[in-house]
């Protein structure tokens, strides 16, 4: 089964209450439409009910099912309210301004949404910058217990060299972190080898790559990799990983026999995480554009609960795909096979 059917086969199973804010954007409204028809989660849409109906009528298409939320009208405002200047009493958050908010910003409406346990997860980013987005999911829902960093990942699904690679890897991180510390890129693996196996159904065998292979070249940046790598085994993390493994290394059985042939991931890895975003985002880019592979991302990854984040160029199919994929994460046990 592919990728994206195994998503929704998932995202079927869990039936979670998913978040999409966007409401006066058409394509949130045909991808709802199509979610609703599919079954692939239980939407809410954020607004004006009456708008938002008039504009389903206009573009042909049934939300019947669909549950709306009005800022404006809703009944628990001030209790959300409290709980945001709760959140950040630290930063001189008080009830007024907090109310400002929830009111006038959807992001951070869909956000307590999900705080509160009255959604399970939230997509957005098709009207708003990704920075917007994920402001609201950090200060409103935080990281996971334990989890310092929020970072992303793509699941590549390849039309190629399937026999050699597999059929799906996990690219990481990809879209957030410039430039992130030995500790962070532990966390970027941790959280990248739980999407592997939540999201994208594999077992994770991960390598952190850089330009060197087990001492061939000495760098700065060749540690920084290293010290991940031991920061893992500190953790005594579940899952098989190695690093300071190139990327040929990592992937080609015959090569990591050569270059790396007491590794317990060499020429077998699934997931690989970047040393810093430039070679991540480079690197999923390539796979993707010359050599056919499917993109399905970003996914971010950390946050306590899934807040997913849309390309402002999205199509309605992606808003669906991802809408799956946030079902999916935010239901751990229910969709494990």
């Amino acid at each position: 089964m592919s990728f994206l059917g195994q998503v929704r086969r998932r995202a079927l199973k869990a039936n979670k209450r998913i978040v999409l804010p966007e409401s006066t954007d058409e394509r949130v409204l045909r991808a709802t439409a199509e979610i609703l028809k599919e079954k692939l989660a239980r939407p809410i849409l954020i607004g004006e009910e009456s708008k938002i109906m008039y504009d389903a009528k206009a573009y042909n298409i049934s939300l019947d099912g669909v549950k709306i939320v009005n800022p404006a009208t809703f009944e628990r405002m001030d209790e959300y309210a409290h709980k945001l200047a709760e959140l950040r009493a630290k930063k001189g958050m008080t009830f007024e301004k907090a109310k400002e908010i929830l009111t006038t910003d959807i992001n951070f409406f869909g956000a307590m949404l999900v705080k509160m346990g009255d959604a399970d997860g939230m997509v957005s980013g098709a009207m708003s910058p990704t920075a917007k987005v994920l402001k609201a999911g950090i200060q409103v829902i935080g990281t996971k217990p334990g989890v310092k960093t929020v970072s992303s990942v793509f699941i590549m699904e390849l039309s190629q060299f399937k026999d050699l690679y597999g059929g799906v890897l996990v690219f990481g991180d990809c879209s957030v972190i410039p430039r992130p510390t030995s500790e962070q890129l532990a966390d970027i693996a941790c959280e990248a080898a739980e999407s592997a196996r939540i999201i994208a159904g594999i077992n994770p065998r991960v390598a952190l790559l850089t330009f060197s292979t087990k001492g061939s070249a000495q760098h700065e940046c060749v540690d920084l990799v290293k010290e991940a790598g031991r920061i893992l085994r500190e953790r005594k993390v579940a899952f098989r990983f190695d690093d300071e493994l190139q990327a040929d290394a990592a992937l080609v059985k015959s090569v990591g026999e050569i270059k790396a042939p007491l590794s317990d991931v060499s020429g077998n890895a699934n997931v690989l995480i970047f040393p810093n975003l430039s070679a991540g985002n480079i690197g999923y880019k390539l796979v993707q554009r010359l050599g056919g592979a499917k993109a399905f991302g970003p996914i971010i990854q950390g946050v306590a609960s899934p807040i997913n984040d849309l390309s402002r160029g999205c199509n309605v199919e992606d808003i669906v795909v991802l809408t799956a994929i946030t079902s999916a994460q935010a239901c751990l046990e229910c969709c494990e096979d």
